[in-house]
C-alpha cells in the first residue's frame, strides 16, 4: 500500500488537501471517506488506509479546507467543530466530493463512505453524484440529507441511543430509500471511532465494517 498527501481542484477551482491511500496489488473501485465535524483526523486517516489495505483505492478530502485550510478539531471540541460545520456551503461540499470522487474513480466504479457529517452527506451525495454505493455511519440531519431517495446501492449503519437518529428518522430513512440495507447497532453516537473511548463500542464497529467490507465487495463484483 502507498499513501501521500495530494491537492485536488474542484469544477469551480477550489483546490483541496486530500490523503490518498492505494493498494498495492488489484484495486476493487475507488473509495471516498468523508469526515466527521472533526476535520482529516488521525483517526480517519487509519480508517483510510484500512480500506486500502482491502483493495480500494480510498481518498479522504480535507472538506474544511474551502472555509479554513489545514483545519482538524479536538474531538472535545465540539462549539468550534460545530460552528466550522455549519459554515459548510452545500454546492461547495458537492463540488468537492464531486472532484474526490474522479480522483479515485479508475473505472471500477467509486463508492462513498461516511461518519456523522460525513454520513449524511454521503446519502446527499447518493441522490446527487454517480456513485455505485454509499455507506452512512450515525449520519446526521438525514431527514433532509436522504429526502431524495439514492441513485445507488446504499447501507445505513444507526446506533440505538444515537439522539441524531431516533426511530422516527429510521423510518424516515426507510420510506425515502426503500432499497437501503441498515442495520441498528446497541450503541451510540460515534461507536466506530476508536479514537473516542467513550463512545466506541468495538462489537458493534468490527460488525458494521464487516457488514460494509461485503457490501462494496458485492456492489463493486470484487
Amino acid at each position: 500500500m502507498s499513501e501521500q498527501m495530494i491537492k485536488v481542484t474542484a469544477e469551480d477551482g477550489n483546490t483541496f488537501d486530500a490523503f490518498r491511500a492505494t493498494p498495492d496489488g488489484e484495486i476493487k473501485g475507488g473509495l471516498v471517506v468523508l469526515q466527521e465535524i472533526f476535520g482529516m483526523t488521525d483517526q480517519l486517516k487509519n480508517v483510510t488506509r484500512s480500506w486500502a489495505a482491502d483493495g480500494y483505492d480510498t481518498i479522504l478530502p480535507a472538506m474544511y479546507d474551502r472555509i479554513k485550510p489545514n483545519s482538524v478539531i479536538a474531538f472535545d471540541d465540539m462549539e468550534n467543530a460545530q460552528g466550522m460545520m455549519k459554515q459548510f456551503d452545500p454546492d461547495g461540499v458537492v463540488a468537492d466530493i464531486r472532484a474526490a470522487v474522479a480522483a479515485v474513480d479508475g473505472g471500477k466504479g467509486v463508492s462513498v463512505v461516511g461518519f456523522c457529517w460525513g454520513g449524511g452527506a454521503a446519502m446527499r451525495m447518493a441522490s446527487t453524484l454517480d456513485l455505485t454505493g454509499a455507506i452512512s455511519y450515525y449520519g446526521t440531519m438525514l431527514a433532509n440529507n436522504a429526502a431524495g431517495g439514492a441513485n445507488c446501492a446504499t447501507l445505513f449503519h444507526f446506533g440505538e441511543t444515537d439522539q441524531h437518529s431516533p426511530p422516527e428518522i429510521i423510518d424516515g430513512v426507510k420510506q425515502n430509500i426503500p432499497d437501503a440495507e441498515s442495520y441498528v447497532y446497541d450503541a451510540g453516537h460515534a461507536f466506530a471511532n476508536d479514537a473516542r473511548p467513550n463512545f466506541y463500542v468495538e462489537d458493534a464497529a468490527l460488525l458494521a465494517r464487516q457488514r460494509s467490507l461485503e457490501f462494496l465487495d458485492r456492489i463493486h463484483g470484487a
